[in-house]
């Protein structure tokens, strides 16, 4: 079984820097693409920043120049530096992993639980 935990959520005054980690475990043949989305209250799930196995990344305009995705294929981990916090970055953060299960070449989405950002005053 695959699991995704994120840590390192938390209260942060606007300006402030905050660092998420998300870290894979179970039983899989290889991860390939791994990003963070968040989702605050009365809004959709978005796309934050996505890293491929390769280390291309992706951001989304809300957050380019503030935040940094990046990724430890050794250990199965994901980060984002969050850096010059907004409150509207106020958001329950989930870490995705697309993984292959087996040789198959089938990929599967997996999310982790959540973990809360709030950037207030």
């Amino acid at each position: 079984q695959v699991q995704l935990v994120e840590s390192g959520g938390g209260l942060v005054q606007p300006g402030g820097s905050l660092r998420l980690s998300c870290a894979a475990s179970g039983s899989f043949f290889s991860i390939n693409a791994m990003g963070w989305y968040r989702q605050a209250p009365g809004k959709q799930r978005e796309l934050v920043a996505t890293i491929t196995s390769g280390g291309n990344t992706n951001y989304a305009d809300s957050v380019k120049g503030r935040f940094s995705i990046s990724r430890d294929n050794a250990k199965n981990m994901v980060y984002l530096q969050m850096n010059t916090l907004k409150p509207e970055d106020t958001a329950v953060y989930y870490c995705n992993g697309r993984i292959r299960l087996t040789v198959m070449v089938v990929f599967y989405d997996y999310w982790g639980q959540g973990t809360q950002v709030t950037v207030s005053s």
